[in-house]
């Protein structure tokens, strides 16, 4: 049998009346999802515990099939994983994202879209000014990621820095707004404010700012700091029990966002790199189906992860979330059904996250629409969107349940 799961983030929305009162994924024109959701089973799934913040990181380990009450401990050590840091037992990581703010607003959570070059040469000035040890305070790094994703690594011997009533917030969570009341709180924040103020100094006069000044795009006003926690232990993905059918032995994963890189790395897939994939809108989908394709002659599971939907959410731009959802029908879903069913046995899961609805510009914790479809998948010819899996009768509130529920046998579709 052969696995493939494909992750449009973000792609879940609400009806918009510029849409004619539909969703995107109901606008969106989807010959190939819809024929494959057509010929399988659609249903709903609510991915996030009540109480937990709806982001990527607690989402996307509910859709692996990991209760996140039991194994999040924060969105940081996932993506230092991503990059093999290894924490130590009072170790933490935190999210250090470059981004635009104006006149205390929040212009623009990544930075005007800088990019991983820029955000380079911004991180390694950190380094160079802020890290090492301060009296009285941790030792840190600054690691450099993708884009405007980056991270602050708290290095400290004896009792942590911090603790579970240490708060941070999402900046994507406050775009367009002030953001005086989303700064870090309790434990450790003192410490976490005065490296964004000092962040603020050094970015003032930065090489990289005065050039895209310049060009006209946003400058890299400061850091960020949010989703801080330690390290964490997740069962391998290949122990996941079904009640008679074991789940693939091996797996790989494609992405170009390194959340998803360190959930992979966790649960036991291999990371592979597409050469093109950048998680925006300009990301190459064909380049990612290809790997994807070749990747299935190796692997039992390849992950296909697109992060283009939730940008266009978080970006409130309805149009583009639309466009990449065809583009990843056209150039994902069609080649690798086509190479699936070249296997003989094969199942095909199709699922968002988490919604990141165009008018709100952030994520909301709320169920997604899913298919199953493959060889051993009875049709029940139900359009693929919010509203049909809503009505389908098939409703995971504990979504974690639902994918060791696909590797059982077929009784589990009937």
């Amino acid at each position: 049998m052969k696995y493939v799961i494909i992750i449009p983030d973000g792609a879940a929305d609400l009806p918009m009346e510029t849409l004619g009162n539909r969703t995107p994924l109901q606008a969106a024109r989807l010959p190939h999802t819809q024929k494959l959701a057509r010929q399988g089973i659609t249903g709903q799934s609510l991915y996030v515990p009540e109480g937990m913040p709806p982001g990527s990181d607690v989402a996307s380990l509910g859709l692996f099939g990991y209760n996140p009450s039991l194994y999040y401990s924060g969105r940081a050590p996932l993506e230092a994983a991503a990059q093999k840091i290894v924490l130590g037992d009072h170790d933490w990581a935190v999210r250090c994202n470059l981004v635009t703010i104006e006149q205390g607003k929040m212009v623009s959570f990544t930075a005007g879209q800088i990019s991983s070059e820029e955000a380079a040469e911004i991180i390694q000035t950190m380094n160079e000014e802020l890290s090492g040890c301060f009296a009285g305070s941790p030792c840190i790094e600054f690691h450099a990621g993708v884009g405007y994703r980056h991270l602050l690594i708290v290095r400290r011997s004896g009792e942590a820095f911090f603790n579970q009533e240490s708060k941070t917030c999402p900046p994507h969570d406050y775009t367009d707004q002030p953001v005086e009341q989303a700064l870090p709180d309790g434990p450790g924040s003192p410490f976490l404010r005065e490296l964004m103020n000092e962040s603020r100094k050094i970015l003032a006069e930065h090489a990289v700012n005065k050039k895209r000044k310049r060009e006209g795009k946003l400058p890299a006003t400061q850091i960020w700091l949010w989703g801080q926690g330690q390290r964490t232990s997740v069962p391998l993905l290949r122990f996941q029990n079904g009640q008679r059918k074991k789940p693939p032995q091996n797996g790989a994963m494609i992405t170009a966002v390194d959340l998803l890189r360190g959930i992979a790395e966790s649960i036991g897939l291999t990371n592979i790199c597409v050469p093109g994939a950048t998680a925006y809108f300009d990301t190459d989908y064909a380049a990612k189906a290809r790997y994807a394709v070749e990747a299935l002659k190796e692997f039992d599971l390849v992950c296909i992860h697109i992060e283009a939907p939730d940008e266009a959410g978080h970006e409130g731009n309805a149009e583009e979330k639309i466009r990449a959802l065809e583009q990843i029908d056209e150039k994902i879903v069609a080649p690798v059904a086509d190479a699936l069913r070249s296997y003989g046995e094969w199942t095909l899961f199709y699922s968002p996250d988490h919604p990141t609805p165009c008018a709100l510009k952030t994520h909301t914790r709320g169920h997604v629409p899913w298919f199953v479809s493959g060889s051993s998948v009875p049709a029940q010819d139900r359009l693929y969107d919010e509203q049909s899996a809503s009505e389908s009768g098939r409703s995971f509130d504990c979504g974690w349940e639902l994918l060791p529920s696909i590797w059982q046998p077929p009784e589990f579709f009937g």
